[in-house]
C-alpha cells in the first residue's frame, strides 16, 4: 500500500501560503511599502492600475540588494529581519515573514529591479508563478522597484472573489494611508491609472495628517503629548463637534506600526464621555512608543493586533492624557478655582452710595375742578416746577426731572360739554320705558344629521403619540400602533426610490453654495455617486481634490442636513458601491431615508401624526421598513378584552 502523506511541491506550498498572506491587492501594497520603509528609503512611490488587479508597483531609493539577496528574497522562510528566535520579541522593523515575497511570486507576474549605491550595475529579475524567467544585469538607479502584475492569474477562483474596483481601491488607499501616517519623515507619492492622488513631502505629524485627510482637518486637531516610563504618547484627537458616524479616521500606531485595539479605543471613548452625541465616533491619530519587549505583535497574521504586557496602565495613561488635552484647550468643561483679577469690578467709586432725589408734589391739585381753578393752579405749578428744576440741577441729581416734564401734569383739559344730555328722556325708575329694539329673530329649526352617530364619532377620533415613539390610531376592529421612525423611513424610501427611477426629483437652489470637505477616499466615493445623487435632487457645481461644491439640494432636505446625509451615505457605503444601478439606487435611498426620518423622541403634532399614518398606508409595502423591521402592529378589541379577563 502506497503512502498517503506526501510532501507538497514548492509551487503548491507557495500558493497555499499565499492564501494566508495575500488576500487582495491591498495585502501586496502593505508588504511592498513596509519593505521599502525597512530599506531606509526617503522617497517611496506607489503606482497601481485597476485598483491593483493589473499592476502594483513600489519604487524606493533605499539601500537596494545584491545579486544574491535579490534571488534569495523570493525563497521561502528567507528574511533579513531576524536571526534568532529571541528576535521575535524585540522586533524594530515591519514585516519579517519569509514566505511573503515567495507567496506573491507564486500567484502573479513579478519584476524586480534593484541596485546598491556602491555598485555600478543592478539586477533585473522576472518571475512568473514561482518560476524564474530571466535574471540579468541592468543599468538602474539606486534603490529597489517591485512590480506585481496580473494578481491571481493562475488562481481564477481567488480572482473571482475579489470585489469591485471601488472596494479594492479603498483597501489599497487604507494601507497607503496607514504607512504614510506612520512615517511622516518619508516622501510618499501615489498614482492610480496614471493620475496622481497623493504627493506628500517629508514633514511632521500634523502636516502629514492634514495632507492625507483634507485641508480643513487642521482646525479640528487637538494635540496630545504624554511621556512616562512605560509609554510615550504623541498625536492628535479631533474636537467633539467634528465627530462622525463612521470610524474611518481612527488610527493607533505602536512603534510606527498601525494596529487595531478595541481596548485602547474604549480608553479614547471614555475620555470623550459626555462630549459626544449618541452614535458619534471621534477621530484620532495617536502614536505610541513602548519598549519592544513589552509587546507581542505575532498574535495575528497581518500583525494589526498587539498584546501588551500591562494593558491597564496603558488604558489609564491614554485616557488621562486625552482628557487633559481636551480640557487644556478648552474643549471639555473644567473647574478653575483660581480667581481672575481681570474679572473684578474696575470702578473706583464702587463703594459710593447713590443720592436719592427728592420730589415735590402739590397735594391741592384737583384735575376735576373748574376752568378758573385749573388756570390758577397752572400758574402756581409752573412756578413750583421751575423752582424744582433749578433745585434739582444744583443738587446734581440729574436733569430728568425738568420743569417742562413736571409741568405737563398741569395741562389744561377742556371739560366734556353737557354730558348729562346723554341721559335726557330716560326714565331710570321704569326700565320698560326704554324703546325696544327694532330687530326681530327667527327660530332656527334643527335638522337631523347627515351622518349616523357612529360615523360622526368615527370622524372626530384622533391619533395619539405615546412616549414620543409610537402613534396610536383607532380602527374598526381595534387599534393600530405605528413606530414613527420606521414608518417615516418607509415613506421616504419609496419617495426617493421613485424619484431616482423616473428621474423627476425636484431640487431647490441654494442662495449660497455649500463647500463640503472630504478625504481623498471619500471624494472617490462621491464621484462614483454623483449620477445617482443627481436623480434625488442634488446639484453639483464642481469637485476638486478635497472638497465638493453643492448648489442645489432635494426639496425635503434642509441645508443643515446635507452634511449629515452625505456622511451617513459614505458610512453606509464603506463596503463599496453596488455594481448595478438598481442596487446602487436602493442603497442610496435607504441611507437617505435613515438620515432624514423622524427620530424616536421627536414630538409630532396631531396633523403630522395623521399625515404619517396616512402616508404609511399609502405605500406599496407598509408592513416593513426598508431595513426589514415591522412598522406597525394591530390590536383587536378581542385581544384587549382577553387582557382584562385575566
Amino acid at each position: 500500500m502506497s503512502s498517503i502523506i506526501q510532501l507538497l511541491p514548492d509551487h503548491v506550498a507557495n500558493q497555499i501560503a499565499a492564501g494566508e498572506v495575500v488576500q487582495r491587492p491591498a495585502s501586496v501594497v502593505k508588504e511592498l511599502l513596509e519593505n521599502a520603509v525597512d530599506a531606509k528609503a526617503t522617497d517611496i512611490k506607489l503606482i497601481i492600475k485597476d485598483a491593483g488587479k493589473s499592476l502594483v508597483q513600489v519604487i524606493d531609493n533605499g539601500v537596494g540588494m545584491t545579486v544574491t539577496d535579490a534571488r534569495l528574497c523570493f525563497a521561502r522562510h528567507a528574511t533579513s529581519k531576524i536571526r534568532l528566535a529571541e528576535d521575535l520579541f524585540s522586533l524594530g522593523t515591519k514585516g519579517f515573514r519569509g514566505e511573503a515575497l515567495a507567496s506573491i511570486a507564486a500567484i502573479a507576474h513579478m519584476e524586480l529591479k534593484t541596485k546598491q549605491d556602491q555598485d555600478e550595475l543592478g539586477t533585473h529579475i522576472i518571475i512568473e508563478g514561482s518560476k524564474f524567467v530571466s535574471q540579468e544585469v541592468a543599468v538602474l538607479p539606486k534603490g529597489t522597484s517591485f512590480a506585481v502584475k496580473n494578481l491571481f492569474f493562475n488562481i481564477p477562483a481567488r480572482r473571482n472573489f475579489l470585489k469591485s474596483d471601488t472596494v479594492e481601491f479603498r483597501h489599497v488607499m487604507d494601507e497607503f494611508q496607514r504607512v504614510a501616517l506612520a512615517h511622516p519623515n518619508i516622501h510618499f507619492s501615489f498614482y492610480h491609472n496614471g493620475s496622481e492622488l497623493y504627493n506628500l513631502p517629508a514633514s511632521g505629524y500634523r502636516q502629514r495628517i492634514v495632507g492625507i485627510m483634507s485641508g480643513k482637518t487642521n482646525e479640528k486637531l487637538v494635540p496630545v503629548n504624554e511621556d512616562t516610563e512605560i509609554i510615550n504618547i504623541q498625536g492628535f484627537v479631533c474636537k467633539p463637534e467634528f465627530a462622525k458616524k463612521n470610524r474611518g479616521e481612527q488610527f493607533f500606531f505602536v512603534n510606527d506600526r498601525f494596529i487595531k485595539s478595541g481596548y485602547l479605543h474604549h480608553a479614547v471613548m471614555s475620555a470623550y464621555d459626555g462630549l459626544l452625541k449618541d452614535g458619534s465616533q471621534p477621530s484620532y491619530f495617536l502614536y505610541l512608543q513602548v519598549p519592544p519587549n513589552t509587546i507581542d505583535i505575532n498574535i495575528h497574521p497581518t500583525k494589526t493586533e498587539i498584546k501588551f504586557d500591562d494593558e491597564q496602565a496603558l488604558y489609564a495613561i491614554l485616557r488621562a492624557s486625552i482628557k487633559h488635552s481636551l480640557g487644556q484647550f478648552n474643549v471639555a468643561p473644567v473647574l478653575d478655582f483660581d480667581r481672575d483679577a481681570n474679572l473684578d469690578t474696575p470702578y473706583h467709586y464702587k463703594d459710593m452710595e447713590a443720592e436719592v432725589p427728592t420730589i415735590q408734589v402739590d397735594g391741592t391739585f384737583n384735575p376735576f375742578t373748574d376752568d378758573k381753578t385749573n388756570q390758577h393752579y397752572s400758574k402756581a405749578s409752573s412756578g413750583t416746577s421751575s423752582s424744582y428744576s433749578s433745585g434739582s440741577s444744583s443738587s446734581g441729581s440729574g436733569s430728568s426731572y425738568s420743569g417742562s416734564s413736571y409741568s405737563g401734569y398741569s395741562k389744561r383739559v377742556e371739560p366734556t360739554a353737557s354730558w348729562e344730555s346723554l341721559y335726557v328722556g330716560l326714565d331710570t325708575e321704569n326700565p320698560e320705558s326704554i324703546e325696544s329694539s327694532p330687530f326681530t329673530f327667527e327660530n332656527e329649526e334643527v335638522t337631523s344629521s347627515l351622518f349616523n352617530d357612529d360615523e360622526v364619532e368615527q370622524a372626530t377620533q384622533k391619533t395619539y403619540q405615546i412616549h414620543k415613539k409610537y402613534i396610536v390610531s383607532p380602527i374598526k376592529s381595534g387599534m393600530v400602533i405605528v413606530d414613527q421612525q420606521r414608518a417615516h423611513q418607509r415613506i421616504l424610501y419609496e419617495q426617493f426610490l421613485l424619484n431616482m427611477t423616473v428621474n423627476q426629483a425636484a431640487s431647490q437652489q441654494l442662495l449660497f453654495p455649500l463647500d463640503l470637505f472630504y478625504s481623498a477616499s471619500e471624494m472617490k466615493l462621491i464621484e462614483e455617486l454623483k449620477p445617482s445623487l443627481a436623480t434625488t435632487g442634488f446639484v453639483f457645481d464642481e469637485s476638486k481634490i478635497d472638497h465638493v461644491v453643492i448648489s442645489g439640494i432635494p426639496v425635503n432636505i434642509t441645508e443643515s442636513e446635507v452634511p449629515l446625509v452625505i456622511e451617513q451615505l459614505l458610512s453606509d457605503l464603506q463596503d463599496g458601491i453596488p455594481a448595478n444601478s438598481y442596487s446602487q439606487n436602493d442603497t442610496i435611498a435607504k441611507s437617505m431615508a435613515k438620515s432624514l426620518a423622524v427620530k424616536t423622541g421627536s414630538y409630532l403634532t396631531e396633523k403630522e401624526q395623521d399625515n404619517l399614518v396616512n402616508g404609511l398606508f399609502a405605500c406599496k409595502d407598509p408592513n416593513i421598513s426598508p431595513f426589514q423591521k415591522p412598522t406597525f402592529i394591530t390590536m383587536r378589541v378581542e385581544d384587549i378584552d382577553k387582557k382584562f379577563a385575566l
